[in-house]
């Protein structure tokens, strides 16, 4: 039989006790709570101390605990997943002996959330008409392959390579004019990872509660301006995962 521990989600500052019912990771129905140790608390819920499966409906439940807890409590503390402390004085003594960083990271994201906005392009051929109209080498090179046809395979690498490059500079070239408009209404932001030719934009902003309609109403203006050109995926609010992600190891690591 596994040994129970306790599933860490999230640090929030309060002293009552909360339980936000049957929602654990593990499809087992445990019960999300709260333990606590003077004025801040985990929320947590019971699991098995062997290593929690990083799928979909784990990754997807971990999200939607915190983002639950974010309807009661303005400043939410992720903890990054997978995260179980052998048990509840684990946690507590977790919470005794990192007191000053919890409460300093509270501080610095209250009222404040995380939006994501991912950026496409709709119609790539007309993106690579538009880099060979751009670029006089680019387009040189593709004639020049052109003329040999299928037998110069270098050739057809380097136009590869030289396609590949042209595109990443016109991707951040306009994920930069998009950015400066959006980051004008956040405190900060992250630039992750593209993925595809399609996507020029993957970014996280952190915003204040008190900003959201203003960060709306500038996605809207992009939205109407480039929607014959872009489509743009807007998600929020999100738990701050991109600027706050606690790694909190076994109570053993820690001393």
């Amino acid at each position: 039989m596994h040994q129970e521990g306790q599933y860490i989600y999230c640090v929030v500052e309060t002293e009552q006790e909360r339980n936000y019912g049957p929602i654990g990771v593990g499809s087992r129905g445990d019960e999300v709570l709260t333990i606590g140790y003077d004025d801040l608390s985990m929320v947590v819920s019971n699991c098995p101390t062997t290593r929690c499966a990083a799928n979909r409906e784990n990754l997807i439940a971990h999200q939607r605990v915190i983002e639950q807890v974010m309807g009661e409590f303005d400043s939410v503390l992720p903890v990054r997943f997978g995260t179980i402390a052998s048990g509840a004085d684990e946690v507590r003594n977790l919470l005794d002996r990192r007191r000053r960083e919890f409460q300093r990271r509270l501080t610095e994201m209250d009222h404040k959330v995380e939006l994501g906005v991912k950026g496409f392009w709709r119609d790539m051929s007309s993106v690579y008409e538009e880099l060979l109209g751009e670029n006089p080498l680019l387009r040189q090179r593709k004639e020049a392959l052109a003329k040999t046809g299928d037998r110069d395979l270098r050739g057809r690498i380097e136009l590869g390579r030289l396609v590949k490059k042209v595109l990443e500079e016109k991707k951040q070239t306009l994920a930069d004019e998009i950015v400066e408009r959006l980051h004008r209404s956040s405190y900060e932001l992250v630039r992750n990872k593209t993925l595809g030719d399609e996507m020029f934009l993957n970014a996280a902003f952190l915003v204040g509660r008190g900003r959201e309609k203003e960060f709306d109403n500038i996605m809207d203006d992009l939205s109407e301006e480039y929607g014959q050109r872009l489509r743009f995926l807007y998600s929020g609010p999100l738990p701050v995962f991109n600027f706050v992600n606690l790694v909190i190891y076994p109570e053993e690591w820690e001393k």
